[in-house]
């Protein structure tokens, strides 16, 4: 390979390179404050080093052959009666065999270890639940245990794991906080459920990455991690600063369509709202919902 040759290559993967790493600071997959979120990084990671193991080499020959076998090249050998290699064939289809066959057992152990309804264990630490629920076009946040809901807003202990519970009233949409793991769809009359942990106290947005009509892009919320201790009085200062009661009829009003809510809090809950949520699009013939959380 000549010199000038090696030149353009380096010069376009140092090019290639720098604009990759532009604009990381906002690329919060790579900053990942969580456990979840890191082995899903290490995830993308590794898919990506073997899919380039296939790439670069093919971008790189590319330049070669061209270079080498250009028409003002004469001293390229030329042999028409060329039509198989056997090591070619090797090199061609051996390499990519083997990437797919590494991919595919990563997939499927990392399908297994990363699913979202898998139980996330830190050092025996109870988890929290957390009722999720995908509004128009707002989210509602319910504390079961701590008995207490918010908008907008999603406080977190760091180091326990945090068991969301999710649904909606309203079209389709999806859960994510990117630096602590990936998205899970919410949808009416369904539940699903995602496991997360934060490693680190701090701010993580979180939204909705799903289109549901004119207001979605205004479904983010700031989940605000914090030590067990200041999540505790995090709640006991909502019970004693919001005093007013996330009923029923409070919820019938909270439904109605709105954009860019700001985060709002509740003192106290209907125990069976989250429940009266998801069984009213089960048995919609019914117009009292109140108790169908007991069925």
């Amino acid at each position: 390979m000549s010199k000038k040759l090696r030149s353009l290559i380096l010069s376009s993967m140092t090019l290639a390179s720098v604009s990759m790493l532009t604009g990381c600071k906002d690329a919060v997959l790579i900053y990942s404050k969580g456990m979840v979120g890191k082995d899903e990084r290490e995830l993308i990671f590794t898919a990506l080093i073997l899919m380039l193991l296939v790439v670069v080499p093919v971008i790189i020959l590319t330049l070669v052959f061209a270079w080498k076998y250009r028409s003002s090249n004469t001293n390229a050998k030329y042999d028409p009666e060329f039509y198989h290699s056997n090591k070619i064939e090797a090199i061609v289809w051996g390499i990519p065999i083997l990437i797919i066959s590494i991919l595919a057992t990563i997939t499927w152990k990392t399908t297994h270890e990363l699913d979202p309804y898998r139980p996330v264990e830190v050092n025996g630490t109870q988890p929290i639940t957390v009722q999720v629920v995908a509004l128009d076009w707002k989210w509602l946040f319910i504390y079961p245990e701590q008995h207490i809901a918010t908008v907008n807003y999603l406080a977190i202990p760091i180091n326990t794991p945090i068991h969301f519970k999710i649904t909606a009233d309203a079209p389709m949409n999806s859960f994510m906080i990117p630096q602590l793991g990936g998205q899970i769809y919410a949808m009416a009359g369904m539940q699903t459920q995602l496991f997360l942990v934060a490693d680190e106290p701090g701010d993580y947005a979180g939204r909705g990455v799903g289109f549901s009509g004119q207001g979605f892009n205004g479904m983010t919320f700031n989940t605000h991690a914090v030590s067990s201790d200041e999540f505790n009085q995090w709640v006991n200062s909502v019970k004693a600063t919001y005093p007013q009661q996330l009923s029923q009829d409070e919820y019938n009003q909270l439904v109605k369509p709105s954009e860019y809510v700001q985060p709002k809090y509740y003192g106290s809950i209907d125990d069976e709202l989250y429940n009266n949520i998801i069984m009213k699009f089960m048995m919609p013939s019914m117009d009292n919902m109140q108790g169908m959380g007991h069925m």
